[in-house]
C-alpha cells in the first residue's frame, strides 16, 4: 500500500473504533418511547454479530417494532463487548430474550432458555474466507506458517466451522498456523485488509454489510472460499418469561415478510426472515460439535 493508502486505513480503523480493543460493553437503550413503571422491560441481548454501533442501527429497528405489537411489554436492545461478555449474561440468566449463535443456544439451553425461532436461512450460515486479492494465497495449503483471524474461538459460523474445513484439508490448525481470535466480525475482515492476518474469517451477512458500507475497502479484498451451511442462529426466551410474550414475539418475527416495514427491517439486519423453530431443530448441531471437538480442539478452554 502507498502512504496515503496506509494513512485512509489508519484512520478507518480509528473510526471503527480499533481491530485489538474490543469496545466497553454498555447496553443499547434506544427506543421512541420512555419506560413506565406499569411496564415490563426485558433485555433482547445479541451475540457480537457487529462492533454495538452497528449492531445497534442493524437491531434497533426490530426491537421498535416489537415495541409496538407488545402490549405492557418493553424490550431494551443490549450489546456486549466480546463473544465471552455475552456468554457469562446468558450463563447468568441475565437477558431475557437472547439472538445466539447456534453453539451458544446449546448452552442457553442449558440454564433454561428455549428457542422460539430461528433467525435467517440456514443456507446462509456458513464460514467465508477473506483474504486481499494481492495476497498470492490460493489454496489452504498457503495458510501454512501465517496468520488467520476470527472474531472469537466460540464463534461457530466464524471459526469453528472455518476451522473445521481447514481440518479437512489437511491443516492442523493448532500447529500449521497461528490462529488470532480478535473481537468482531468487522475486525476480522480488517485485520485481513491490513494485512494483519493472510484471511480474515467471517459469515456472509457481516461481509455484506462490510461491503454495502466500506466498498473501497471491499473492493481490495475477495471471498475466496467458503464452508458447507449448518443451522442459524436462534432467538431465545428465558423460560421464566411469560408464555404469551414469547408467542407474541415468535408472531411478529414471523410476519416480518408480510408488510414493506417489516421487509425494511429484514433488510437492516441482512436477514431473509426468521423461521419457526424450537430447542429439538438444534440437535444436528450437537453433532457436529462433538465431532470438531473429537477431531480439532475443545470449543472452549476448561
Amino acid at each position: 500500500m502507498n502512504a496515503l493508502t496506509a494513512w485512509s486505513a489508519a484512520l478507518f480503523v480509528l473510526l471503527l473504533g480499533g481491530c485489538d480493543a474490543p469496545p466497553p460493553d454498555k447496553p443499547l437503550q434506544y427506543g421512541t418511547q420512555p419506560s413506565a413503571a406499569t411496564v415490563t422491560t426485558h433485555r433482547f441481548a445479541v451475540h457480537p454479530l457487529h462492533n454495538p454501533q452497528l449492531l445497534a442501527e442493524a437491531y434497533q429497528p426490530l426491537v421498535d417494532h416489537l415495541n409496538r405489537q407488545l402490549d405492557g411489554v418493553r424490550i431494551e436492545l443490549e450489546a456486549s463487548r466480546d463473544y465471552q461478555a455475552y456468554e457469562e449474561k446468558f450463563r447468568a440468566r441475565g437477558p431475557a430474550i437472547l439472538l445466539p449463535n447456534p453453539w451458544q443456544t446449546l448452552e442457553a439451553m442449558k440454564v433454561g432458555y428455549h428457542v422460539i425461532a430461528m433467525a435467517g436461512d440456514a443456507e446462509d450460515f456458513k464460514g467465508i474466507f477473506i483474504v486481499r486479492k494481492d495476497s498470492g494465497i490460493k489454496t489452504p495449503a498457503d495458510l501454512k506458517g501465517k496468520t488467520v483471524s476470527y472474531p472469537s474461538p466460540t464463534a461457530l459460523a466464524a471459526c469453528i466451522m472455518p476451522q473445521y474445513f481447514l481440518h479437512g484439508h489437511g491443516i492442523d490448525i493448532n500447529r500449521d498456523i497461528r490462529n488470532a481470535y480478535v473481537g468482531s466480525q468487522e475486525s476480522s475482515i480488517m485485520n485481513a485488509y491490513l494485512g494483519k492476518s493472510a484471511a480474515g474469517v467471517t459469515w456472509p451477512p457481516p461481509w455484506r454489510l462490510f461491503q454495502r458500507d466500506h466498498p473501497s475497502e471491499a473492493a481490495q479484498l475477495k471471498l475466496i472460499w467458503e464452508t458447507p451451511p449448518l443451522l442459524n442462529n436462534s432467538v431465545m426466551l428465558r423460560d421464566d418469561v411469560p408464555a404469551a410474550v414469547g408467542e407474541a414475539i415468535r408472531k411478529t418475527l414471523l410476519e416480518l415478510p408480510q408488510t414493506p416495514a417489516g421487509e425494511k427491517i429484514l433488510a437492516a439486519m441482512s436477514t431473509g426472515r426468521f423461521h419457526a423453530a424450537d430447542n429439538a431443530s438444534y440437535a444436528q448441531v450437537r453433532d457436529y460439535i462433538a465431532n470438531f471437538e473429537k477431531d480439532v480442539r475443545p470449543v472452549e478452554k476448561k
